[in-house]
């Protein structure tokens, strides 16, 4: 499917799938979107510990990246879990803009190693922060109890229903640990349902720029 770069609402780039008129981030503003769903409403609840990420849909790296620069102010270290089941190419994260727009001077060389580490093994990008990348489906995904927190930034349930379902919420359920938080920008009343439907209890919050909704559910 063809493929371009295009800037979001908040200066921030993305990628657009021109078929599916589906981008991998808001195109009301990719960093806005990612700081709003997955930064307050999920990293910042968590303080002073060492906890696990899993992202489902690695794609950019936006989440990743923005998690390494959020993660010393909460005094966090962070073992982060990457699954993309079809990895965007170097060429295109070149003309990503995401560390300009975040201001964060010295971060270049720790995006570009995040895309260039080696799929499916551990590698350390910053003292408090690993990060493994695993090419696999998210039906894949067999871990039990092993992470903190889900960022679940898959493509929306109108271009692909099929990751939005409750087999899909079951192994995330499963994936988590006791207290552990799952954060989407979702908010569809058949994702809530799908979520409630494995155990998940399930919060409506403000959305981000250009959404009134997200969920969060947690594993209580």
């Amino acid at each position: 499917m063809k493929r371009k770069i295009i800037t979001t609402g908040d200066g921030s780039k993305t990628i657009q799938i021109e078929e599916w008129n589906e981008q991998y981030h808001s195109k009301h503003g990719a960093v806005q979107e990612a700081y709003h769903v997955f930064i307050k409403h999920g990293l910042s609840l968590f303080k002073d510990e060492p906890i696990s990420i899993l992202e489902i849909g690695f794609g950019t790296g936006l989440n990743a990246i923005i998690t390494a620069i959020e993660a010393p102010k909460s005094n966090l270290n962070i073992n982060y879990t990457g699954v993309e089941a079809y990895p965007v190419a170097l060429e295109e994260v070149s003309q990503l803009n995401y560390v300009e727009q975040l201001k964060a001077k010295g971060f270049e060389d720790v995006f570009t190693k995040m895309h260039k580490a080696n799929w499916e093994v551990n590698e350390e990008v910053l003292p408090y922060f690993n990060l493994i990348k695993r090419e696999q489906n998210f039906l894949d995904i067999t871990d039990k109890e092993a992470y903190n927190l889900i960022y679940f930034d898959a493509f929306g349930a109108r271009v692909q229903p099929e990751l939005w379902t409750e087999d899909v919420f079951a192994i995330m359920y499963n994936a988590l640990k006791t207290n552990g938080v799952l954060v989407t920008y979702a908010a569809k009343g058949s994702v809530r349902r799908a979520m409630l439907a494995v155990g998940f209890k399930v919060e409506r919050l403000p959305g981000p720029p250009g959404k009134r909704e997200m969920l969060r559910a947690s594993k209580l």
